[in-house]
């Protein structure tokens, strides 16, 4: 990993990690004074938020509506999508109380969480290099998406400057950041998986603007398109790589995040019917039909505590129409779940490793140990207890129990939200 990434800030496409350059240069303080938007776009939804921010204090006031985008707008034009999205902007700023308002002359500010894949420009620029989840607007690609959704806003009528475009991972690090001076590194364990952290501004050969003020500069890793020799692929991963709507692309992604690890059980388990007739003389056939087992079923079956694992057995009938299996089977089902969710909570922790060894944080130099808070978001890392507690317990087990009780993993909620709101704060132009 460290290699990769020393080859991804070297040169552009360098390596399959793309390690992008964020253009955040000022991680929010817990000085930021005011009123801030945001607006987080990640798939079938987004969220429109207003916090106010009271300097040392925190968080004053916070409040957010989420609105469903109807499925013709994920594949019209572009100025559909955002007229859309900029008429609820608008619909939320009408709603703002007296103790929001700003100053007379002030504009609002907006921070942009986009999470599809942008070339970013600036920290209020960026190109949408492809849709993904579902979106599909031709139009769009090669665009600048804050000039689109500026030019909408001003035809909407709403007042406010985008004054960060911010990808969630980003976010997740600046909300991380506010609450806690040594966060810095974030990670997303969820549907899919990545992680950003804070580098050296000379450390980034690619970099050919004037060096920030600040010094340092937050890379987005892209980390779950990472690919190495040294990865433990097996024949499951390399049929799941093969058939899936991305062949060659995120393999790091496919062995640790959510999204996977249900579909890398089922055909684990597939496989164990046909040669062992684990489920009697032939395989079921739902068990045949691809991602029919969600990673939250997996999680239920691994937690399953009772003794005749009662909650596994509903799981195989209700989902995979597998009915009066034994207690034996049961618990290889279970065993099956446990090694798919320990190999990617060690992976995780792996390419944690390797970014704590890329910025110097794995050693103790001259007896001074730095300390690392990292930022932890995603719902595979909320939900999934054993696979939560694996990362954390691989992490101790690689640094060592002297480094590990200077770092810590802290669960930083909604941070693609409030993260984006904090940067916008922390670029305003006021300041």
């Amino acid at each position: 990993m460290t290699v990769e990434m020393h080859a991804g800030l070297a040169s552009e496409g360098g390596s399959k990690l793309k390690m992008l350059i964020s253009y955040v240069d000022n991680l929010p303080t817990g000085d930021e004074e005011g009123v801030y938007y945001a607006l987080d776009l990640g798939g079938t939804n987004f969220r429109v938020l207003r916090v106010q921010l009271a300097g040392k204090s925190g968080i004053e006031f916070q409040e957010f509506a989420e609105v469903s985008i109807p499925p013709q707008l994920m594949v019209g034009t572009s100025e559909a999508l955002f007229d859309y999205i900029a008429a609820e902007l608008a619909k939320f700023v009408a709603d703002e109380s007296e103790k929001f308002r700003l100053p007379a002359g002030r504009q609002r500010e907006l921070g942009f969480t986009f999470s599809f894949p942008v070339l970013q420009l600036s920290i209020d620029s960026g190109t949408l290099i492809r849709w993904t989840k579902g979106f599909s607007i031709g139009e769009m690609v090669g665009k600048d998406v804050v000039a689109e959704l500026t030019k909408a806003m001003e035809r909407q009528g709403v007042d406010l400057r985008v004054s960060a475009l911010v990808n969630d991972t980003v976010g997740t690090l600046a909300g991380g950041r506010y609450d806690n001076k040594d966060v810095f590194i974030a990670v997303i364990l969820g549907t899919g998986s990545n992680a950003a952290y804070v580098e050296r501004a000379q450390a980034i050969p690619k970099w050919h603007g004037p060096h920030p003020k600040s010094g340092e500069m937050v890379i987005n890793m892209e980390w779950g398109n990472f690919r190495s020799s040294h990865l433990p692929l097996t024949e499951y991963d390399n049929t799941l790589d093969a058939e899936s709507l991305n062949p060659g692309e995120q393999i790091f992604e496919k062995m640790i995040s959510g999204m996977y690890l249900g579909e890398l059980v089922r055909r684990v388990l597939c496989r164990m019917a046909d040669e062992a007739a684990l489920f009697g003389d032939t395989v079921p056939p739902k068990l045949k039909t691809q991602f029919i087992l969600r990673t939250p079923e997996m999680s239920a079956m691994h937690h399953d505590t009772s003794s005749d694992l009662k909650l596994v057995g509903n799981i195989l009938q209700d989902v995979l129409e597998i009915p009066n299996t034994t207690l034996s089977t049961r618990k290889i089902v279970v065993e099956v779940c446990n090694v798919i969710a320990t190999r990617g909570a060690r992976l995780a922790a792996a390419g944690i490793l390797g970014i704590l060894k890329k910025t110097g944080r794995d050693t103790i130099k001259d007896s001074e140990v730095p300390k690392t808070v990292i930022a932890m978001d995603g719902g595979l890392y909320e939900h999934y207890k054993e696979y939560r507690h694996c990362v954390k317990n691989t992490l101790n087990e690689l640094v060592g129990d002297e480094l590990a009780k200077h770092i810590k993993l802290i669960h930083s909620e909604d941070g693609s939200g409030i993260g984006a709101a904090l940067l916008a704060a922390s670029h305003s132009q006021y300041i």
